[in-house]
């Protein structure tokens, strides 16, 4: 795509309305066959969004269901290495991106899979930095078109995607999927955590009239490795009062297990090697609730 720098004047026959209307078309020629395209959000970061993500992508999938992942957080893309796909070679053929392939069949596409190593930062070509940073929202939402419009997707039940935190990403989101089946909010049991998603919500809701599915309470509990006894991580919990006050589902709590951040540092699969364990049964209930919830 053009950017402001091709423009001699009102246009400069740059085409840039028929760019993002072709661009367009192509996102939702590829969305056709997803049945529900699915955000996590957060507003604040740190509470495992990406964690579960991944977590109720394999849990959605040990069900049958063909799943896809995109990461849409293009400056802290963390999904390629999650899921162990940092390094797989993409495939461009004439039908489009094939998005990487996780053992379990998981679909992922990421920013992270163009960069030469996990060192290299995304940098917006500009004249300067500055001035990458002034358009870095327009630029974004470019990139973020071409990796729903580019990919070959295929024919999905779900596709979840996995957006940055905060809630400015959220209207562009909604902007290239008008047919967006739903959110998924994702806080920790920390007063500060749920203050800000409050605001996540009332944006979906009121503002952008898109369905919460409901509220994952993460980090609710460390579960002891040795005796199975669940202590809590921080004060009395209020997520569940929190949904209720804005009247959306509780999709329950999720317990700190060491084992997943472990599964995600080293990029293998928590589910369904941990099926049995708290963390484990906890992500396959939050799979059957937004099953229940897109039928």
């Amino acid at each position: 795509m053009k950017t402001y720098h091709d423009l001699a004047g009102t246009d400069g026959g740059s085409g840039i309305v028929e760019q993002v209307t072709g661009q367009a078309a192509r996102v939702a020629e590829r969305l056709a066959p997803v049945r529900h395209v699915v955000a996590v959000m957060s507003g604040k970061g740190g509470v495992g969004k990406s964690s579960v993500t991944v977590g109720l992508g394999a849990a959605l999938a040990m069900d049958g269901a063909a799943v896809g992942l995109l990461d849409a957080d293009l400056n802290g893309a963390s999904l390629a290495r999650m899921t162990g796909v940092r390094g797989q070679r993409l495939r461009l053929d004439a039908g489009g991106v094939a998005p990487a392939r996780t053992e379990g069949g998981l679909r992922v596409m990421s920013i992270d899979l163009f960069l030469p190593d996990e060192k290299t930062p995304v940098l917006w070509e500009a004249p300067t930095q500055q001035d990458a940073f002034t358009w870095r929202g327009m630029m974004e939402a470019g990139a973020l078109r071409e990796m729903l419009g580019d990919t070959a997707w295929g024919t999905l039940d779900y596709l979840l995607i996995d957006l940055p935190p905060g809630t400015d990403r959220l209207p562009t989101l909604v902007d290239l999927c008008p047919g967006l089946a739903g959110t998924v909010v994702v806080t920790i049991p920390s007063a500060v955590a749920q203050h800000v998603v409050g605001k996540s919500i009332h944006m979906a809701r009121a503002v952008l009239e898109t369905p919460v599915l409901g509220v994952v309470e993460n980090m609710a509990a460390y579960v002891c490795p040795h005796c199975g006894a669940a202590e809590p991580l921080f004060a009395e919990s209020t997520v569940e009062a929190l949904a209720a006050a804005h009247g959306v589902p509780y999709l329950g709590p999720i317990p700190f297990d060491p084992r997943l951040a472990a599964a995600a540092d080293a990029g293998q699969p928590f589910l369904p090697a941990h099926v049995a364990r708290p963390a484990g049964q906890a992500l396959r209930r939050l799979a059957g609730e937004v099953r229940a919830a897109l039928p």
